[in-house]
């Protein structure tokens, strides 16, 4: 839509008020909400805000930044005010105060390997599968350890109590413009999977964005809470992000794809992941960005711990599903629902690339189930793990070049930094673990 078509349509459906969105470097949606009188100024790209109080954006002394829209996402939100005043959203990048790229803008650091991608003569395509949790909440809001149900994979009501809160989840969904493919009841109790359909690398990070939005909210709406906590609970199958990955030619067709190769893989497919496995032991600092992102990648509940492919198993890392022809992909296994997807996503493409341009070997799929293999036959098959904790992966991150570089230095001093700081403070913390397991023994 041009500047001239959102202003008509704003108007036409009573628009008072326009979120200009951006995520920090941490994947947290913020936003500025304009009155109708300064929408023009919004899409014209003139609107500042204080970056010194966005998460590893600025120092004070350089605060001023703008806010400059994607008019391509414009939308409309499905709910109204109680007054039938409406609010609509604009995705935006973040710039410096003379129109320069703000080199912490975690979106364009994700438009920087696309164009990469686009040198080389490919875009990539990707589709993520988010999970999720509901909990139920108190009077008074407060998020109680509760999951709303008992139920487990694909369930159906009585069992599955958030049938009808994911059915409103989707609606809104389809409101905005997703073309949502599935909706079910996960593993877990309380554990929820909504897919939607695959989309070019920046336009699905930024549904990544809205649809966590979305899940919150209409969970709110229900008084429960929505978490894309990696693994709030103890005992069950953590909440994945799997995404979906495949590269295509500048003529649309899937670069993956090679009737007469191998198990029907290019060798751009086969480079391409064996990109993703070199660096898979750094990217999950970004991809699995919290100390909690740890406690799901451990044996016994599903999530991939070993540096592998398969075509016939999902206990590797990474997955090449059955379908071929325009449908070949990879499907990396590894990333959890609270990453910024705009820098798991740039992460992801630029160890893919990387495989591309070394000509990176895979080796053969493992298709033999990984979590029942002895230490000494995953040593023999040169099946690596990944970093058991977030300090052991932000060691691996500050080592890799090409991710450091995906990422810019901006944005990896400043996670690197934030990161360390989050260990420091859960290990500098006695847990009621340590208390239960020592107290009385010791």
């Amino acid at each position: 839509m041009t500047r001239e078509q959102i202003l008509k349509k704003a108007d036409k459906e009573g628009v008072r008020f326009l979120r200009l969105q951006f995520t920090d470097i941490m994947g947290i949606n913020k936003n500025v909400e304009l009155p109708r009188s300064q929408f023009e100024k919004a899409l014209d790209g003139q609107i500042m805000f204080d970056g010194s109080s966005i998460q590893g954006f600025t120092r004070i002394e350089e605060s001023d930044m703008l806010l400059v829209p994607d008019l391509t996402t414009f939308k409309v939100n499905p709910w109204a005010s109680p007054d039938g005043s409406k609010v609509a959203r604009l995705i935006c990048d973040v710039h410096l105060p003379d129109g320069s790229a703000f080199p912490g803008c975690p979106r364009q650091a994700l438009k920087r390997q696309v164009e990469r991608a686009k040198k080389l003569g490919y875009s990539m395509v990707a589709g993520p599968e988010a999970e999720f949790f509901l909990f139920q909440t108190d009077e008074k809001g407060t998020v109680l350890l509760e999951t709303h149900d008992t139920g487990g994979y694909f369930d159906l009501t009585p069992v599955d109590r958030g049938e009808q809160c994911r059915r409103d989840i989707v609606m809104v969904l389809e409101s905005l413009g997703f073309e949502v493919e599935a909706a079910h009841h996960e593993v877990a109790p309380g554990q929820h999977e909504i897919d939607f359909k695959y989309n070019d690398a920046v336009p699905c990070a930024d549904d990544v964005t809205i649809f966590r939005f979305v899940v919150k909210k209409v969970a709110l709406d229900y008084g429960l809470h929505a978490t894309f906590m990696p693994k709030p609970l103890f005992g069950v199958n953590g909440s994945g992000m799997h995404v979906h990955q495949s590269l295509l030619t500048k003529n649309g067709k899937n670069a993956f794809y090679d009737p007469k190769a191998p198990h029907q893989l290019s060798k751009i497919a086969m480079n391409y992941i064996g990109g993703i496995l070199d660096h898979s032991a750094a990217f999950v600092a970004i991809t699995n960005p919290l100390v909690n992102s740890y406690k799901r990648l451990v044996p016994g509940y599903e999530a991939p711990i070993n540096v592998a492919w398969s075509e016939k198993n999902r206990s590797p890392l990474v997955r090449v599903p059955a379908k071929r022809g325009m449908s070949t992909r990879c499907e990396v296994r590894v990333p959890d629902p609270s990453c910024n997807p705009y820098l798991a996503f740039a992460v992801m493409m630029a160890a893919g690339l990387d495989g591309l341009e070394r000509q990176s070997d895979p080796g053969e799929p493992i298709n033999k189930n990984i979590f029942t293999m002895s230490q000494r036959e995953k040593r023999r098959l040169k099946i690596r793990q990944l970093p058991i904790n977030l300090s052991a992966a932000l060691d691996n991150l500050e080592k890799d070049k090409v991710i450091r570089e995906a990422l810019g230095e901006h944005i990896f001093e400043h996670f690197v930094s934030a990161k360390r700081q989050e260990w420091a403070d859960y290990i500098s913390h006695v847990h009621p673990w340590e208390q239960d397991r020592y107290l009385s023994e010791y």
